[in-house]
């Protein structure tokens, strides 16, 4: 039926039934955390704090098609929310701080860690998008109009 509708399937990954060659999902995750190329691991990722190269300086891989978007402010939220408020519970539950001591802790920690863990996690997800051939990895263009509010 979506090929009478001029739908065309959008199929992610190497599997077997695409012909693509399977890519290392952990190790491009871990090179996009590393700041580096998820093809290569050589080349840098990131050219500012959260904006990435077009393409990677040493193998050539084009990054700039990349759709990171939210997702890593997100996951940055959660992964921080579980360490900050963990380790506020148990510093409330052993100790007798006042209100203004826990806000000296935990707020700057809270930033200090979020603004530690975003770009790291942005590669990750980058690496991501890359081994499984996510929007234009895999060589064809995403849908007309779906980047950037285009």
């Amino acid at each position: 039926m979506p090929k009478e509708l001029g739908i065309q399937e959008q199929v992610f990954g190497g599997e077997h039934h695409t012909g693509r060659v399977a890519r290392p999902l952990w190790t491009a995750m871990k090179r996009g955390l590393l700041g580096r190329c998820p093809n290569c691991g050589e080349g840098k990722l990131f050219r500012g704090f959260t904006k990435t190269v077009d393409t990677c300086s040493v193998c050539g891989e084009e990054i700039h098609h990349h759709r990171a978007d939210d997702l890593p402010a997100y996951l940055v939220i959660v992964i921080v929310g579980h360490i900050v408020l963990g380790a506020f519970m148990g510093v409330e539950a052993t100790s007798t701080l006042s209100t203004w001591q826990h806000i000296l802790i935990w707020v700057p920690l809270t930033i200090i860690l979020s603004v530690a863990l975003l770009q790291p996690v942005k590669g990750a997800v980058i690496g991501l998008q890359w081994a499984f051939y996510m929007h234009g990895f895999g060589g064809e263009k995403d849908g007309a109009g779906s980047h950037h509010g285009a």
